[in-house]
């Protein structure tokens, strides 16, 4: 794992320019955040195909329904905030239940926002979005990996939700293992059979991280990528259960509703493992650097270590 800090933001905008030119039925539609979405090179490169709406959002993933019913692909973009939060009634009623071809692009999300504070750090995008039915629901690792899933999530037909960072992101993978990716289908990332740590996005560096720490204490955690969080990879999961014996799942996002709570699911309904969840602990953020909000809210590889240690030490007990 490489400390090569991009945002998977940044590739989504390059990933737009970059697809623009094959799919000539692509539409991107911006709330008044070209620049902070990175939409604005689609703008340049294609301006016939961009609609810029202003600051309504609820409007644009609307109109972003009747177009992507009228025979298009539509990408629309603005702050996790706004997309999730302003227009989940417009993407559960107008996209979700049409079965628009509409793909939500929302960067920004999590804590790693930083100094923007509380009301615009979004810690409960991913369990509003992966209740919605017939919703794709991913959160990249890294921005390599953003651009396969984001290829990927562009050339099935209807809904889906992606979840960008607006802070640089570790590089995960390589462009040729990204290449390897498959929606709906998590990815080992570190072998070992002593515990499974299940991370999603900003967390799975951090989840290698951790492995690397607890490696040293001749403890071998399988690290498991879980960039798809719906329709989620269900075979992964218990192979993880069986074969680790216990799991702790890492996330940017609120414990409630979101990765560690869909983990939890599969695991009590198919095969019933000790289980630890890392995430933000049923609270608001505040205004901070990014990396002093991780460790704040317990998002760090310590964090992620000395749960491990806590869930292998009540086993043993």
């Amino acid at each position: 794992m490489e400390k090569n800090n991009k945002a998977t933001r940044e590739a989504y905008g390059e990933f737009l320019v970059e697809y623009g030119a094959k799919r000539k039925d692509l539409i991107v539609m911006n709330a008044d955040l070209s620049g902070s979405n990175k939409t604005d090179g689609f703008e340049k490169a294609y301006p016939e195909r961009f609609i810029e709406c202003g600051i309504s959002e609820q409007d644009m993933i609307a109109e972003a329904a009747g177009i992507a019913h009228s025979g298009h692909v539509v990408a629309c973009s603005s702050f996790t905030m706004f997309a999730a939060g302003r227009g989940y009634e417009i993407i559960r009623n107008s996209v979700a239940h049409t079965k628009a071809n509409v793909k939500v692009c929302a960067t920004h999300a999590g804590l790693t926002v930083g100094e923007d504070g509380a009301t615009h750090q979004t810690v409960e995008d991913i369990a509003l979005m992966r209740v919605i039915p017939d919703m794709t629901v991913i959160s990249p690792a890294d921005a390599n990996s953003a651009k396969e899933l984001l290829r990927q999530l562009f050339e099935m037909n209807g809904p889906a939700y992606a979840r960008l960072s607006r802070s640089g992101m570790p590089q995960v993978y390589e462009m040729k293992e990204a290449d390897c990716l498959e929606l709906g289908k998590g990815r080992v990332v570190r072998k070992g059979n002593d515990v499974a740590i299940i991370a999603t996005g900003l967390m799975v560096s951090t989840a290698i991280e951790a492995a690397e720490i607890l490696s040293k204490e001749d403890i071998k955690a399988r690290v498991i990528d879980i960039h798809t969080i719906k329709p989620l990879d269900k075979d992964i999961i218990v192979q993880a259960a069986k074969e680790c014996g216990c799991i702790v799942t890492a996330e940017e996002h609120s414990v409630i509703g979101g990765l560690g709570s869909a983990v939890a699911e599969v695991v009590a309904q198919n095969y019933p493992v000790r289980m630890s969840v890392i995430g933000i602990k049923d609270t608001f953020g505040e205004s901070g650097k990014p990396a002093e909000l991780l460790e704040k809210y317990g998002l760090t590889a310590n964090d992620i270590v000395a749960e491990v240690r806590k869930l292998k030490n009540s086993i043993i007990d």
